[in-house]
């Protein structure tokens, strides 16, 4: 073994291994330098990632001079220390481990074929049998997810370890005593009567098959193993994909920047959406018989509303519909007849691809996606400010971090693996400031829980500003390097005392100032936010609240500080980078900047002046326009936004009455259920291409089955509507979503294009990602790490620093009255995802959460005479739904809680279409409703 083996920056200690000259990190155990020497050691209670306890005695070695023998796994090497791995009494010892626990569980391989008790027991020699088998215990399957057989587990504890250590989650345990001793979930609890999460880190612990997939995916090897990255949350966890027979079996985490391994129930169980029998899989065109009904598009049979067409068939109607279209009008820009919604479920190259087919075949920049419904306050908010709406570090900086806001967001939920990073920070000691009306589940690990009253966060906002402006808390320092308009935002906070601002926010003065004192004066603080804070009308007031407390303390450009904006969906940060936003080109240049509109020009071989200055309309308002007739056809890829708008209903009429909608997906979604033409795309795991995290991290997404039928990539869609459009695209992108390492064509010269017009992105080649698989931009050149902490000198501004904004207290625009008395919240479930299009198409995760549900306090449910599981209605300005009571002492009083995801029970058909003013999103976490016991007969 070489000195340049260890890891970087250590000094060796040298030792000697079974007679060979041996080198050790500091604190690197035996075991790791004995695999780095090519020395197999057995071991069943290690595990990498996970706390070495030496429990299982299984890796015990022999160290000269000492009585005992040593775990390997937990020992580290002394200069000069003498240690025998092959010595006659290691090995007896560890063979007669072996044979102890193969008494204990004699046939894991039947439960797991890979079982790590087998394997060594084979290397060791160890016989079953030669000691008596403990009594069979009872099988568990009472879980969608996973199986427990106890008679394979051998009590290492590494599943303890990683649900308790690793994901922060308290379910697993050691109960009894002696020989009675067993792994518990909860007080003994079934596995799917405890409160397990179903992260399954368990389940990629377990070294026997003890805890294994529900699905037998453990019996036998996967015929292919592909890595990739999970298609749900904006964490962006690398994980493998096990595929037989062209089908995903199971899924594992693997060792990727954001995650270590980590997955949570979606990434690790949600993955058989993709072959679900719903998926689309052949063109369809509008029967002539099937007239658009908005009132009824929940889970349609396609039969009833289509027919199949060939792709030629359906491609050229698609494209005659939008010319149809363009020739109906003269107008251009905002008041063309032709709008577009991308995904930010998708790829990179699909969201530049589609941007870039909306502007140049339609001549206007009325394309956008998701964003404008979750951080498009947050990106005014940042570009106003600091001159970019990246995050300014990565989420997983909060191991850095002293204290910690967490506001508006509940990662526990909407971000499971980024909340273990938190849990895990607050173990070594940080200060967690849960602010949300809710008391959501990483309260407990919190320092203080703020219940603020809805819709009053500017308020609470604004009275930590005034603490630490007014206590003298500030960087004085910082602040005259850095920012601009100290001076007026000072003056603004005068009136904005804790005093003050506690009757409106509910939180009493003391306690404000507190937390303010505790911010400013933590040597590293960091604010995370989710939509929560950006869903409100005053939404950019929110977020200049917290941009204004990270730069007046100088809490900015350093690890463990800086501001980060949880992102939703896996590729809202790219598919925003990419352009689909309608007032930014790729890398948000401004499209009123000539400069940036002639650079796009050049690039896409357009004309001088094709490129209109006008920005175009964001979701809302090409909703509000369709239903005007001023948008007569829209283009759609993967979006939702018959369940995802404001006031479906409204959504809804507007998409059914235009001349001509087009819809790619892979499901029949009830937006596609409105449509003229449905192409049928490709999911994830079915394509490659690049995608980008809530850290910046561009990462590759690879192809790992086939797609079904005659489903093709998006990106291929994209392209040969492009064609019949007029365009002269010679991409070739592949249909099946194959890509290569060549540049050149298809999506490799995609990216490249996109890179070309990207600055942020200009050192990371698709011949670097596909080598690397992972890197964080800014990137400008090939040998640019890239850079996770931004802003560490100055700001992308024009003067090179930041702004300073205050912000007034509004209320929200819809208050409640005596017709409708609650606030409703909206938001996500830790199974379902978005509109519930992908996940409630997965039997594990449907299984886990089937139905909609109401989630209320206990004592609110008392006084409208509601329990749980009674079925109530929900009535607001805009519509109303029936749905079943969930009592959930979390919730705040005279509040209600709904989940988006069923179409069953839409929570928009309910929301508040109201504008924030700068951002242009919806109030869809507050708005005005009415709570009662359902009275309509069965």
């Amino acid at each position: 073994m070489k000195t340049d083996d260890l890891p970087k920056d250590a000094t060796p200690i040298a030792f000697t291994l079974d007679g060979r000259a041996a080198e050790a990190a500091p604190g690197e155990s035996i075991l790791k330098a004995a695999q780095r020497m090519g020395v197999a050691i057995p071991h069943l209670c290690h595990m990498d990632g996970l706390r070495s306890p030496g429990n299982c005695r299984a890796c015990v070695v022999e160290i000269e001079g000492e009585r005992v023998l040593a775990p390997s796994c937990c020992r580290a090497p002394a200069p000069g220390m003498v240690v025998q791995v092959e010595s006659t009494r290691a090995t007896t010892a560890r063979k007669t481990v072996l044979e102890l626990l193969l008494a204990d569980a004699p046939d894991t391989t039947a439960l797991r074929h890979d079982s790590e008790l087998a394997h060594w027991a084979q290397q060791a020699g160890a016989e079953s049998g030669r000691f008596p088998a403990r009594a069979a215990a009872a099988h568990d399957a009472s879980h969608p997810a996973m199986t427990v057989n106890l008679d394979a587990c051998i009590q290492c504890t590494r599943c303890i370890r990683a649900c308790r250590e690793t994901q922060g989650n308290d379910v697993l345990g050691l109960a009894f005593r002696g020989g009675h001793a067993q792994i518990v979930f909860d007080q003994n609890d079934p596995m799917g009567a405890s409160t397990c999460v179903a992260c399954g880190e368990c389940v990629q612990a377990c070294p026997t098959g003890a805890i294994a997939p529900a699905n037998g995916a453990y019996q036998k090897a996967a015929q292919q193993q592909v890595d990739s990255v999970c298609p749900y949350c904006g964490v962006g966890c690398q994980l493998t994909y096990h595929v037989s027979d062209g089908k995903i079996e199971h899924v594992e985490g693997i060792a990727g920047p954001a995650n270590e391994g980590r997955l949570c129930v979606k990434g690790r169980f949600g993955f058989d959406y993709a072959h679900s029998p719903e998926r689309l899989t052949r063109p369809l065109i509008r029967r002539a018989d099937a007239p658009k009904d908005p009132l009824s598009i929940e889970r349609r049979n396609w039969r009833e509303l289509f027919r199949e067409a060939s792709w030629d068939e359906a491609l050229d109607a698609a494209a005659a519909g939008f010319q149809r279209a363009m020739t109906s009008t003269t107008a251009r820009g905002r008041q063309g007849p032709v709008a577009g919604f991308g995904s930010a479920k998708g790829t990179n190259e699909e969201a530049y691809l589609f941007q870039k087919l909306i502007r140049t075949a339609f001549a206007t920049h009325n394309v956008d996606h998701c964003t404008r419904l979750c951080h498009a306050s947050s990106v005014a908010a940042l570009m106003e400010g600091l001159g970019s709406a990246v995050v300014t570090n990565p989420l997983r900086d909060v191991q850095h971090a002293d204290f910690v806001l967490l506001i508006g967001a509940n990662p526990a939920q909407n971000h499971p693996v980024g909340a273990s990073w938190i849990k895990n920070a607050t173990r070594r000691g940080m200060k967690l400031v849960l602010a949300d009306p809710r008391r959501t589940e990483l309260a407990r690990h919190a320092w203080k829980h703020l219940g603020f009253s809805p819709g009053s966060d500017v308020a609470l906002l604004n009275a930590l500003l005034h603490t630490i402006v007014f206590e003298g808390l500030t960087d004085p320092a910082y602040i005259e390097a850095h920012t601009l308009d100290f001076a007026q935002l000072k003056a603004h906070l005068a009136d904005f005392s804790p005093e003050a601002m506690a009757p409106v926010c509910g939180i009493d003065a003391a306690t404000l100032r507190e937390v303010a004192r505790a911010y400013a004066t933590a040597k590293n603080s960091m604010i995370l936010w989710g939509m929560g804070i950006s869903q409100h009308t005053h939404g950019t007031d929110n977020a200049r609240c917290l941009i204004a407390l990270s730069l007046i303390t100088g809490q900015i450009g350093r690890p463990g500080t800086g501001l980060h904006p949880l992102r939703g969906q896996n590729n809202v940060q790219g598919a925003s980078d990419a352009g689909l936003i309608p007032m930014v080109l790729p890398d948000y240049q401004k499209v009123g900047d000539p400069l940036a509109r002639e650079k796009a020009e050049r690039l896409w071989n357009l004309a001088p002046g094709t490129l209109t200055g006008e920005a175009g309309l964001t979701v809302v308002e090409i909703i509000d326009a369709a239903h005007r007739r001023e948008i007569r056809a829209m283009l759609i890829q993967g979006e939702n936004p018959a369940m995802s708008d404001p006031d479906a209903a409204h959504a809804r009429e507007a998409l059914a009455g235009l001349d001509h909608l087009v819809v790619q997906d892979i499901f029949l979604t009830e937006t596609a259920s409105l449509a003229d033409v449905v192409l049928p795309a490709t999911a994830w795991p079915e394509k490659t291409g690049s995608v980008t995290n809530t850290d910046r991290c561009v990462q590759l997404g690879r192809k790992a089955v086939p797609a079904p039928g005659e489903a093709r990539a998006d990106a291929w869609i994209t392209e040969q509507l492009a064609r019949r459009l007029g365009l002269h695209w010679a991409y070739d992108v592949a249909a099946d979503g194959t890509a290569t390492d060549d540049a050149r064509t298809g999506i490799g010269a995609v990216f490249e294009e996109m890179r070309a017009l990207m600055p942020s992105i200009a050192g990371l080649s698709w011949t670097r990602l596909r080598r690397e698989g992972a890197v964080t931009y800014p990137v400008a050149s090939e040998d640019d790490p890239g850079q996770p902490v931004v802003f560490t000198e100055d700001f992308p501004t024009d003067s090179g620093r930041a702004r300073l904004v205050g912000a007034g207290v509004t209320p929200p625009a819809e208050v409640p009255d005596a017709e409708f008395p609650m606030v409703l919240i909206t938001g996500r479930q830790l199974e379902h995802w978005h509109t519930g299009s992908m996940t409630r198409r997965s039997e594990v995760l449907d299984a886990l959460e089937p139905g909609p549900v109401v989630s209320l306090n206990p004592a609110t449910a008392r006084r409208l005479g509601l329990n749980a599981g009674a079925l109530a209605r929900v009535r607001s300005r805009r519509g109303q739904v029936a749905l079943a009571v969930r009592v959930d002492d979390a919730m705040p009083l005279n509040a209600a809680f709904i989940p988006f995801a069923y179409a069953e029970a839409a929570a928009n058909l309910l929301t508040n279409p109201a504008l924030d003013p700068v951002g242009k999103i919806a109030e869809l976490k507050y708005c005005a409703v009415d709570v009662s016991a359902d009275l309509t007969p069965a």
